[in-house]
């Protein structure tokens, strides 16, 4: 497992945080990105906060962190996928750490019943922790 890095540029930032946005960009100025990300978040326009979270992929869809999973389960996120963006107007973000997304869908049905400042911090939150969590394991 490697340490947090010291500075990272802002194309390793946009693969630990799944695309381009004004928070990789704010990252990349800093010393100890991951360490402060929660600090640099703070400073942050409601917008470029949302952006950020936009950036990440929907739970459903592919990527290295997400397995193959039954028909049922996928259209199931994706209904509250929508239901989720409708109500807060930016995409749920949660650690997933491996675990089927069978195992995501009572998480994302019990955030769907949170006020929005909540779950957008929440959100952000979830959103350090895949960064750091990818950091680590590559």
């Amino acid at each position: 497992m490697r340490e947090l890095p010291g500075k990272l540029d802002e194309r390793e930032l946009e693969r630990l945080f799944s695309g381009r946005s004004r928070l990789v960009a704010a990252l990349a100025r800093r010393e100890d990105p991951l360490e402060v990300a929660e600090d640099v978040i703070a400073e942050l326009s409601e917008d470029e906060k949302i952006e950020a979270l936009n950036a990440h992929p929907r739970i459903g869809e592919a990527s290295a962190e997400q397995h193959g999973e039954e028909p049922d389960v996928l259209a199931e996120l994706g209904e509250l996928n929508r239901a989720y963006e409708a109500k807060f107007g930016f995409k749920f973000v949660v650690f997933v750490a491996g675990r089927p997304r069978r195992e995501i869908l009572p998480v994302l049905r019990e955030r769907l019943g949170r006020e929005r400042a909540e779950e957008l911090e929440t959100g952000l939150s979830e959103l350090v922790a895949i960064a750091r969590d990818r950091w680590t394991r590559t």
